[in-house]
């Protein structure tokens, strides 16, 4: 059986972070697709092919947050990176505290961001 790239998921309502982190993850050989909002991710149909989801911390309506949680809710549990213009110890600590695999600030650094998705697909792998 021929082993298939893990499929990143990106939601991020700034469309210059969306499309710089899709080719980010593109480049380190991983699928990935780009989506505005949180409501837009949930309707795809990518959801449980997802290996691994990077979230805006914060999107109008629901934020990164809130979308992770909803996804541990279900049956479609996803390894989530949340990344933030404005970060927040309370906010970090609540992301970690609910299962986030990491919780970074933007700008992050390209390595650190491709060593969480690294972590949290071989999460996912594992589990």
């Amino acid at each position: 059986m021929p082993n298939k790239k893990p499929l990143i998921s990106i939601v991020d309502d700034d469309e210059s972070v969306r499309e710089g982190t899709m080719d980010l993850v593109r480049s380190m050989g991983f699928v990935a697709k780009a989506f505005p909002c949180p409501e837009e991710f949930l309707k795809s149909g990518c959801v449980s092919k997802t290996a691994c989801l990077i979230a805006d911390m914060r999107m109008p309506g629901m934020n990164g947050l809130e979308l992770h949680n909803h996804l541990a809710t279900t049956k479609n549990r996803v390894p989530t990176i949340l990344i933030t213009a404005f970060p927040d110890d309370r906010d970090r600590g609540r992301a970690l505290q609910a299962g986030v695999t990491c919780y970074l600030a933007k700008p992050y650094d390209d390595e650190e961001l491709l060593g969480c998705v690294r972590l949290a697909v071989d999460s996912r792998d594992a589990g």
